[in-house]
């Protein structure tokens, strides 16, 4: 009796890169592309459709965010398991696309056996984190927690965290809360000072670490 293959949906803006990947793919008989797609919400609609086993991801899309593709993605088919496929290795960007429920992370100089090894673990459960993502996620299990309470921050302040923590630009932040840019500035700004960093990167890692605001948690 026949090995039933594994059913693959990718998803990456670069039509080059979904063939490459294709073409990867195709050196392990047990493995079929069902469909490819450019978009992240056309991605989730099809994962609704096509009820794929594994779905290889981009982080970089058109028309949504990596993270917010794989959450669209695992709540049009849960069953489907979401392997990141990326150039990036920055810490934040990988953490936050586990916590979304991808379940692999590997960078995209992986070799063709090796991407087809982890196709066909994800179908049963399991991950393969290449070596930058482990070591990211190393750190982030490791390192101290930030010592913040949701206390520290105005429930305001609050808010606007939560919208940071989200992928919202200061523009973006106003708009949303209906308050002038500069008072958004001004939040944010409060909020870097308040745990002591520098940068809106810094900000996010520091509120997900401490568990303050959750990746996709809505605003209150």
């Amino acid at each position: 009796m026949s090995r039933q293959k594994t059913r693959v949906l990718i998803v990456d803006d670069h039509e080059m890169v979904r063939r490459g990947v294709a073409t990867f793919l195709a050196s392990g008989p047990d493995v079929e592309v069902v469909a490819e797609s450019g978009r992240g919400s056309e991605a989730a609609e099809l994962a609704r459709r096509l009820r794929p086993d594994v779905v290889l991801m981009d982080l970089v899309l058109p028309d949504l965010d990596g993270v917010t593709a794989i959450q669209a993605t695992k709540a049009a088919a849960p069953e489907a398991q979401v392997i990141v496929l990326s150039s990036f290795h920055d810490d934040e960007m990988i953490i936050r696309a586990l916590q979304a429920g991808a379940i692999g992370y590997v960078m995209k100089d992986i070799g063709a056996l090796a991407l087809v090894d982890a196709v066909r673990a994800a179908r049963v459960g399991g991950s393969t984190i290449s070596g930058q993502a482990a070591q990211a996620v190393l750190r982030y299990t490791t390192e101290p927690r930030a010592d913040l309470s949701a206390k520290q921050l105005t429930a305001r302040e609050h808010e606007v965290l939560q919208l940071m923590v989200r992928g919202f630009t200061n523009p973006q932040i106003a708009r949303q809360l209906i308050v002038s840019r500069a008072t958004a500035n001004f939040h944010v700004s409060r909020i870097l000072s308040k745990l002591g960093v520098q940068s809106r990167s810094a900000a996010v890692a520091h509120a997900l670490r401490s568990g303050v605001v959750e990746y996709g948690a809505p605003v209150t």
